[in-house]
């Protein structure tokens, strides 16, 4: 008899396991735009209004036409910030990813982690070849109706290591009263810097987790990562009391790894920048 409830236990147990495993992948392939406005105070005040569709870790995912097409003429830029593609992914998946943002707007791309592991002259290749700006390390201005504001876009490293980041490219003397923007794979990068002199920085890598167990949460190696996950932050400490630096970390559209997801769903932006009213 005691057999025969531990053999129904054990079934119970893997029924469930099963069933949360079927769940797991069903949320991995979900998709969502979130749509949010960040209030940036030195937003000259023809870009108040201005729309970024910002999409990080893609990884094996194929980008939803039928979802992103509609923003054409509706967004002003596509931020990519890494992880576009990986090792083992269909080149072509990228191609045809990087062509439906091209279509859109703009684009704006860094490398993530993955992106190096996957044939690196070939993927960079399929990015510049579709028209997006590929930044390494580099600023570059973006203008409308005479006013202008800063992206920089910081590479990857390499060979890795959260140490081996070049340094913040700089600004012209005339232009450090400019906004800037940030555009970053990982947000760690940010726990190596003494003052980061810009606005808003936008980053991916964590995907929130990923798998994010009641209870018991995420687990990340490094401390910065407990603090830092997912979400908007104003982050004290860096910039100037006058203009606080907001950090904005996205879960990503992707999975690394495996394709499970668990209390961190899949997710892009539609951010519409706005000026401070006072």
């Amino acid at each position: 008899m005691a057999m025969m409830w531990l053999l129904i236990l054990l079934s119970a147990c893997a029924g469930v396991a099963g069933t949360a495993g079927i769940v797991m992948v069903a949320a991995a392939f979900k998709k969502r735009i979130i749509a949010e406005e960040i209030v940036l105070d030195r937003l000259p005040a023809v870009f108040d209004g201005f729309r970024i569709l910002f999409i990080t870790d893609i990884h094996r995912r194929r980008l939803p036409a039928a979802m992103l097409a509609p923003l054409r003429g509706k967004v002003d830029a596509v931020f990519l910030g890494g992880d576009l593609t990986e090792k083992g992914s269909p080149a072509e998946r990228l191609l045809d990813n990087m062509t439906l943002t091209a279509s859109l707007a703009p684009v704006y791309a860094v490398h993530g982690n993955h992106d190096y592991r996957a044939n690196i002259l070939l993927v960079d290749n399929i990015i510049r070849g579709s028209g997006a700006r590929l930044l390494l390390d580099e600023n570059v201005t973006i203008e409308r109706s005479g006013s202008r504001v800063i992206l920089t876009g910081m590479d990857f490293p390499r060979k890795g290591g959260k140490k081996a980041y070049a340094a913040l490219p700089p600004v012209a003397a005339a232009d450090t009263e400019l906004l800037r923007i940030i555009l970053v794979h990982d947000p760690l990068w940010l726990s190596q810097q003494q003052v980061v002199p810009a606005d808003l920085i936008l980053a991916g890598h964590t995907h929130g987790g990923q798998v994010v167990l009641p209870f018991i949460g995420s687990r990340h190696g490094d401390e910065f990562y407990r603090h830092y996950n997912a979400g908007m932050y104003e982050i004290p400490g860096y910039g100037t009391a006058a203009h606080p630096l907001k950090l904005l970390i996205s879960r990503g559209f992707g999975t690394a790894h495996l394709s499970l997801r668990w209390g961190s769903p899949a997710e892009m932006h539609v951010l519409t920048l706005r000026c401070r009213q006072d």
